[in-house]
Parts: structure tokens; C-alpha cells; sequence
């Protein structure tokens, strides 16, 4: 798995982290990791609608401002 990113916030838990592992079956290709060792995967199709929601503005209500 190549790690493409990793999500740190304002704690001591450790970080989730994205990865993409290219050897996977095509539904399982994108991987993030949390900070309790869970994981998730799914397709880049998949990945690319939360990146699209993203950019659109969908997820701004659920950013946490500080």
C-alpha cells in the first residue's frame, strides 16, 4: 500500500491515513485508516465522489473550525 495522505488533528490518538493499494481487487483499492487501527475500503469511483463532494462545498458543514 502507498500512503498518499495522513490526517493529523489537535490529539494525542494517533492519525487516520489514506493509502491506495494497487494490487487490490478494484472495489477495494482505496484504504483509510483510523486512529483505532479500523479500516475502510473502496473503489477509486468511490473515493472520487467524496472528493468531488468536497470540493463542491457538500462536507463544509461537517468541518470542525478551531
Amino acid at each position: 500500500m502507498r500512503s498518499i495522505a495522513r490526517f493529523c488533528g489537535n490529539c494525542d490518538c494517533g492519525c487516520p491515513e489514506l493509502f491506495v493499494d494497487s494490487s487490490a481487487p478494484p472495489e477495494r483499492q482505496v484504504v483509510i485508516t483510523d486512529d483505532f487501527g479500523q479500516r475502510v475500503e473502496m473503489s477509486l469511483d468511490q473515493f472520487g465522489s467524496i472528493v468531488e463532494a468536497a470540493k463542491n462545498g457538500s462536507l463544509d458543514e461537517l468541518a470542525l473550525v478551531t
